[in-house]
């Protein structure tokens, strides 16, 4: 049985080093072994120690979740714990989020696990989501799914090809990261949806849409019931986690690109 998890190890530390781009001797310079050391981990002739798994998943900046199983492989135990963000256990977390995504207010701000489900939003989100098809705002919500979609805010977003664009490569260079296959999978799904059938793109000046921020930043321009409103989008993440579902988490938080958008979503909340 631990010849059969070391293989794996063996199979898996290859597959990492290349998803990195890196050669044998530039990850054994890193790591600060020899070319040979390295060589004979990745055919399964040297069986790797508890250290050197951690050491080179570290060279390697290899996700949380993915540490664990090249533990598992080299035949240790994880040593990253995992807990469901609506457990329990993760009630100091949610705590944590749901206080940074109430301060935002009055602009929308939500949490999204690795796959783009939403897992948490404060009021403000449900708001910019009329006319969404119901489907699409069924549990988990996939924030992807919700943005391109062209029963989602698609047909919302005013300046759809450019805001599509930059979700795309951002999740291209997400799959570089983690190389996840839903992931991947979700990407090809995206990149075939049609265009939305709303005159997206056509029906504002594009050389205003950012506001004072227009060639600095990828806006999100969309179409509300209260008129056109302009957003920059920030994403945060948790520094030095030790714990994979945290290490995953990521929020996003929208902030006025102008004045008016400003004014409409402090009017919008003093009525809730």
């Amino acid at each position: 049985m631990r010849q059969v998890n070391h293989d794996q190890f063996a199979a898996a530390l290859k597959t990492w080093r290349k998803q990195r781009r890196l050669s044998q001797l530039n990850l054994a310079s890193e790591a600060q072994i020899s070319t040979r050391h390295l060589s004979f981990l990745e055919t399964g002739r040297s069986k790797p120690s508890r250290d050197m798994v951690l050491h080179l998943a570290d060279c390697l900046d290899v996700p949380l979740r993915d540490r664990n199983s090249l533990l598992v492989a080299g035949g240790f135990a994880p040593v990253y714990a995992e807990h469901n963000f609506n457990d329990d256990q993760s009630a100091g977390i949610r705590a944590a989020v749901e206080q940074i995504l109430s301060a935002h207010e009055p602009y929308p701000a939500l949490a999204m696990d690795r796959h783009w489900n939403m897992v948490a939003s404060n009021r403000i989100v449900p708001m910019l989501l009329a006319d969404v098809d119901p489907e699409l705002l069924r549990a988990p919500v996939n924030l992807l799914r919700l943005s391109l979609h062209p029963g989602g805010l698609a047909r919302r977003v005013v300046n759809f090809t450019e805001w599509r664009d930059h979700l795309l490569d951002r999740l291209r260079r997400q799959i570089d990261v983690t190389a996840d296959a839903t992931l991947r999978g979700l990407y090809d799904e995206a990149s075939h949806y049609r265009m939305p059938n709303n005159g997206a793109d056509s029906t504002i000046d594009q050389d205003t849409d950012g506001g004072a921020l227009s060639g600095l930043v990828v806006p999100l321009v969309l179409q509300t019931d209260w008129g056109i409103m302009r957003f920059i989008s920030t994403t945060t993440v948790f520094g030095t986690p030790v714990e994979v579902s945290l290490s995953e988490l990521a929020i996003e938080t929208l902030l006025p690109a102008d004045g008016p958008t400003g004014s409409a979503l402090h009017q919008l909340v003093a009525g809730i």
